[in-house]
């Protein structure tokens, strides 16, 4: 049986469910491979077809992140955390994110959070409670 094929809206045919599961790893695989900028062309068609899918959002969040597009990067992890508030590592990359545009009190805020969530070393040294 052939996939049925879902036009996105990307202005693209052809697209099919699986066909956004290839993309999806594929941009996983360039964030790894220092590609963030690739990894984001992936995936805006896999988000405008599944604007739903917070895994497509986490990763392209992080991948504006490694650009250094960090106001997209901002709205992206918000989105996740908006669906997924006890999701410790997007508070954790969403306070790094602040952290890197001067906004320390919102940065120590998410920094805090992630902690709470997860006793990962990383975020408790990052919340810095003793300070």
């Amino acid at each position: 049986m052939a996939a049925r094929e879902v036009p996105d809206n990307s202005g693209t045919s052809g697209r099919t469910p699986e066909t956004h599961v290839i993309d999806f790893r594929a941009a996983e695989q360039l964030l790894a491979a220092n590609d963030p900028r690739g990894a984001v062309k992936l995936l805006d068609p896999v988000i405008a077809a599944h604007p739903e899918n917070t895994a497509a959002r986490l990763l392209r969040a992080r991948a504006f992140f490694a650009a250094a597009q960090l106001r997209p990067a901002e709205l992206e992890f918000t989105i996740v955390l908006e669906r997924e508030p006890d999701n410790a590592f997007a508070h954790f990359a969403l306070a790094r994110t602040y952290q890197r545009q001067s906004r320390p009190d919102q940065a120590k805020r998410h920094f805090r959070l992630a902690a709470a969530l997860d006793p990962n070393p990383e975020y408790l040294e990052a919340a810095r409670f003793d300070a």
